[in-house]
């Protein structure tokens, strides 16, 4: 039997080592500091980037620097390397507000940049009097991050197009759903440029160019969109989650890194029939979404040691000829990844794959429908953690015929063990005939000797799913179970070392253990009392030792999921207890726990 339970033990190790190195892998642990705070860009801001020139005078469609000799766009008011306040920086143009339920903030009449933006809904911690999520911020101030649009003229033609230093005249002084704000611009060589701004209820602008000509030649103009970004801002650095450009181009998703695009300085697609790109964070992101009718080029690109980040879409070259005009809309996405908008926004404006702005990643399959499940059942309830027991109530519903057959055969197997005992004495000298009369006796009871494992496999896809979603949902940030959970996707803010808030000081990160944590290593202790104790003493201490070592590896998940994992283990001793005693096998529970306080 000894072979058996090595065998047993062997499985079970291998099984841990699979979650947990491939939760390393997949995921990566967060820290507690990076669960709490938002990654702050403090970088300067540089010059111009070079995926759209400014000066007009490009090839049309190609995003390339311009040739030597051209003209080069009027310089900054902000010398490159110097950084100033972010009120400062505001006030170096005049400004039209920005004013919706979701969104304030305001655009920039010089440059006619959408250049600051903050979040309404949320804010930088749980507290609801702490700082709004600031998204867009203008040049020179710490952060810029900004959206323009514009056009690129014909190579050959020297024509003067509106740029970063352009000041336009506004219709209206505040943008609001429902009232668009039109700039103008007249280049004093018979064209005229306008651009209607319009904002919906959440984070959806709409952005019509035209331009009129008014001279006696013809002109070919094409449209462009841009997100700029200044230096490298500082992401969380999980594998699970992709931080920086990102796009559906090319008929697939491209998740550059900033470092690769630092060091290519421009990744190009040359021909695209829908799609978008931008720049994203965890929680938040800006989108270029150029018109899903028409063939756009597009590239990410990077300029400067310390550089600005452009992720940029150009229209093909359009004619127009005296007294002609010319219109181009493109739409700016710049807000939060709320799950439903993202996916309204797609559906509505046909964007290819818009859905994956919000990184679902490899188990997507799995991820997208346990969130749209958590969503519904959160929306009876009002709880995202009494979600979550719900939803694994509903995941153990799923998996109750497997793991009935699971803990049915488990229980035939003890059923069976004088048998197997009696034939490992018989062959004692023979493996080869004790392995057949072995496998004779698992047929003859219709027992699987793997059927223990099958249920851990098929759960460890939706643990890893599970934390996905909690990870990377906003809908999930800053939500709270009950008492000092205010939020499942952060870890247990208690700790067992300061005895829980007692004691005025911070353990290090690895003595992270919180109430929770705790409760999940006792119901998994509870879970291995369910059977009888090995009788090898190296199995006994291994198994007496898994329950502390993932006690202290879960200290630093989410609160959610050491919910999960908790209330789930709860429910396996439930099913398992009731199995056996239908069974009529003895639950070895109580006596494993009455010797364990003996000798304690």
């Amino acid at each position: 039997m000894k072979s058996e339970d090595n065998r047993n033990l062997i499985l079970a190790i291998a099984l841990s080592v699979i979650v947990m190195v491939g939760w390393n892998y997949w995921f990566g642990v967060p820290k507690l500091d990076q669960q709490r705070q938002q990654a702050q860009q403090t970088q300067s801001a540089q010059g111009q980037s070079s995926v759209v020139p400014q000066n007009g005078n490009a090839q049309p469609g190609v995003l390339q620097p311009p040739a030597a000799g051209q003209p080069t766009a009027p310089p900054s008011a902000i010398p490159a390397g110097v950084t100033i306040t972010r009120e400062a920086a505001l006030a170096l143009s005049t400004r039209v507000a920005i004013e919706t339920p979701v969104l304030k903030g305001s655009i920039a009449l010089t440059g006619a940049r959408i250049d600051d933006l903050s979040l309404v809904k949320y804010h930088e911690t749980v507290d609801p009097k702490s700082p709004n999520i600031v998204l867009f911020a203008p040049q020179g101030a710490p952060g810029a991050y900004y959206a323009d649009f514009g056009w690129v003229a014909a190579a050959g033609q020297s024509i003067t197009l509106p740029g970063p230093q352009t000041l336009w005249q506004a219709s209206t002084q505040t943008l609001k759903p429902g009232a668009p704000v039109t700039l103008s611009w007249d280049n004093g060589q018979g064209l005229v440029f306008s651009r209607k701004i319009e904002i919906d209820d959440k984070y959806l602008f709409t952005v019509t160019d035209s331009v009129k000509n008014n001279g006696t030649a013809p002109i070919a103009l094409s449209p462009y969109g841009r997100v700029s970004r200044h230096g490298t801002p500082t992401t969380l650095g999980f594998y699970v989650l992709h931080e920086g450009p990102l796009g559906y181009l090319d008929s697939a998703l491209q998740e550059p890194s900033f470092d690769e695009i630092k060091k290519a300085k421009i990744k190009s697609f040359a021909k695209n029939e829908g799609g978008w790109l931008g720049i994203t964070e965890k929680y938040w992101a800006a989108a270029i979404i150029p018109d899903q009718k028409k063939n756009f080029q597009a590239a990410f690109g990077a300029n400067g040691n310390d550089p600005v980040y452009e992720a940029a879409a150009i229209g093909e070259a359009v004619a127009l000829a005296p007294g002609a005009s010319l219109d181009s809309q493109t739409r700016l996405f710049a807000g939060a990844k709320e799950v439903h908008t993202i996916n309204a926004y797609g559906d509505n404006l046909g964007v290819k794959n818009f859905d994956l702005m919000i990184d679902w990643g490899r188990l997507y399959f799995i991820t997208k429908p346990l969130f749209i499940v958590m969503d519904w059942v959160y929306k009876l309830v009002g709880n995202f953690g009494v979600t979550i027991l719900i939803v694994t109530v509903l995941i153990k519903l799923a998996f109750f015929p497997l793991a009935n057959k699971s803990y049915a055969s488990m229980a035939k197997m003890k059923a069976v063990q004088p048998e197997m005992l009696r034939i490992r004495d018989q062959f004692a000298d023979d493996k080869m005939k004790q392995q057949q009369a072995m496998m004779e006796l698992y047929k003859k009871e219709k027992i699987n000797p793997m059927a223990g494992c099958l249920p851990v496999l098929v759960q460890i896809p939706v643990f890893f799913a599970l934390y996905k979603v909690l990870f990377v949902t906003i809908e999930m940030r800053h939500a709270p179970f009950f008492g000092w959970i205010k939020d499942l996707a952060a870890p247990d803010p208690t700790n067992l070392f300061n005895l829980f808030g007692l004691l005025p000081f911070t353990p290090p990160s690895m003595l992270h253990l919180g109430i929770w944590p705790i409760i999940m290593g006792v119901t998994m202790w509870v879970q291995m009392k369910m059977n009888p104790e090995p009788t090898d003493p190296i199995q006994k201490t291994m198994f007496a030792w898994m329950p502390v070592i993932f006690t202290f590896m879960l200290g630093s998940f989410p609160a959610g999921l050491v919910i999960y994992w908790a209330w789930n283990n709860t429910l396996s001793v439930l099913q398992q207890y009731a199995i056996m005693r239908k069974m009529g096998t003895k639950v070895e529970l109580w006596d494993n726990l009455k010797a364990t306080f003996k000798k304690g």
